[in-house]
């Protein structure tokens, strides 16, 4: 019975183990931003796109009585692009999927025909109506953390292609016009998916392997914001979870703690959805513990003038009467030091944290030397309601009672409640 037992606990941590890990950070892009994501992109595409140079093609075409006639349409430049209607939509488990339909573009160029006892070039305009192109992205991850995107599909339909062909042979140009629109379509919803997938799997996919994955915050730390699974895609969203930790500058560590799950409900009002997990918090907290970062000292010139216990021994005296004998009118400093890593929770409505710091006094000697008083350990519940606007994040800040107890003293007991 102990065995089976022992083999149901293994099998249950093989599990828990193999499951994936939690971020730290999450964010999620719902339907209404990625609807919001087409507009910009297709204000951007209409922007940019007059500046693309499209590729030649040429071929030849047998004319009755004539031969074979050979045609080069050359320097392509889109003159006008309109995206009448075009989409965004998550594919559940894989993706998103872009969707163009009735688009229209006008283009120029040039052209030239060849033939032994025939040659003329000139230029021409071409007009492609209802064109309509569906593409597959399929969303993942490296082991780096960084996102990648693959072409899983393409489709391109043109339904009608008008070419206008100027010339002084325009006779002849009107024998093979219609095969040559025909040739156009052809070609053209052949080239819109090959440089759909040139520019995802080459161009798209190396900017994003280029993508930095950790930022620098101070001399002390760093965050890591790298991908801690592939972007997942729902019905409604899509989601992207981040690890969301904070780590040593000078010597990096795995955390001491795991990050707790990170779930948020939906809210299809908003375009993009973050949430942060304690996890987050609580590494930053664990480096600036270890590296001392949030110690500080305090002397009497930090306080302010009119509070009236100074930090000397003369003021201290009516509370730890063996001052005056061992340290008489002397200056003070505190040194005040997390006692333990902060740790904060969170809540549906609230952020709490009980800070606990050791406040250890001195008495600076003649010779600037310190002479160790006495340590006295301090903690106070601290908790946060935050609210966001649309234009800002505010709460209310509550403090809780201050706690107070002598951990050590150099100069006999004495009762820290009076203080």
């Amino acid at each position: 019975m102990r065995r089976e037992s022992l083999l149901v606990l293994g099998i249950c941590w093989f599990l828990s183990s193999s499951e994936g890990v939690n971020p730290g950070f999450a964010g999620r892009i719902t339907k209404k931003g990625l609807d919001y994501a087409c507009q910009e992109g297709v204000a951007t595409l209409q922007k940019d796109l007059p500046a693309i140079t499209l590729p030649e093609f040429s071929g030849s075409y047998r004319v009755k009585m004539i031969g074979n006639v050979n045609y080069r349409f050359y320097s392509l430049n889109i003159r006008r692009f309109e995206l009448f209607h075009s989409t965004i939509e998550p594919m559940p488990g894989q993706g998103l999927r872009v969707s163009v339909s009735n688009a229209l573009a006008e283009m120029t160029g040039h052209w030239e025909l060849k033939k032994r006892w025939l040659k003329d070039d000139g230029s021409f305009e071409l007009k492609l109506d209802g064109i309509s192109i569906s593409v597959g992205l399929k969303l993942g991850s490296d082991d780096t953390g960084r996102p990648t995107v693959t072409t899983l599909d393409c489709t391109t339909h043109i339904s009608n292609v008008d070419i206008d062909i100027s010339g002084k042979w325009e006779w002849l140009y009107n024998l093979f016009e219609r095969k040559i629109e025909s040739s156009f379509k052809a070609v053209m919803e052949s080239k819109i998916c090959e440089m759909v997938r040139i520019s995802v799997n080459s161009k798209l996919q190396s900017h994003l392997q280029s993508l930095p994955i950790t930022a620098n915050i101070d001399h002390t730390s760093s965050i890591d914001y790298s991908l801690v699974g592939p972007p997942v895609a729902t019905s409604q969203c899509v989601d992207l979870d981040l690890k969301g930790e904070f780590f040593s500058t000078a010597h990096r560590s795995p955390a001491p703690f795991p990050a707790p799950p990170l779930s948020f409900p939906l809210d299809p009002n908003r375009m993009v959805q973050f949430g942060i997990s304690t996890y987050f918090f609580n590494t930053a907290g664990d480096v600036y513990y270890k590296s001392g970062s949030l110690t500080f000292w305090i002397v009497d010139e930090m306080v302010p003038p009119e509070v009236k216990i100074r930090l000397n021994t003369s003021s201290f005296q009516p509370f730890i009467p063996q001052l005056k004998k061992l340290y008489p009118n002397m200056a003070m400093k505190l040194k005040v030091s997390p006692s333990s890593v902060p740790s904060l929770s969170i809540s549906p409505e609230t952020l709490s944290l009980t800070p606990s710091v050791d406040i250890q006094a001195f008495a600076v000697l003649p010779d600037s030397s310190l002479a160790p008083l006495f340590v006295i350990g301090a903690t106070s519940p601290v908790s946060a309601k935050i609210d966001v606007n649309s234009t800002r994040i505010f709460g209310n800040l509550k403090l809780g009672r201050l706690k107070f107890s002598l951990k050590h003293s150099d100069v006999g007991f004495f009762t820290v409640r009076w203080m």
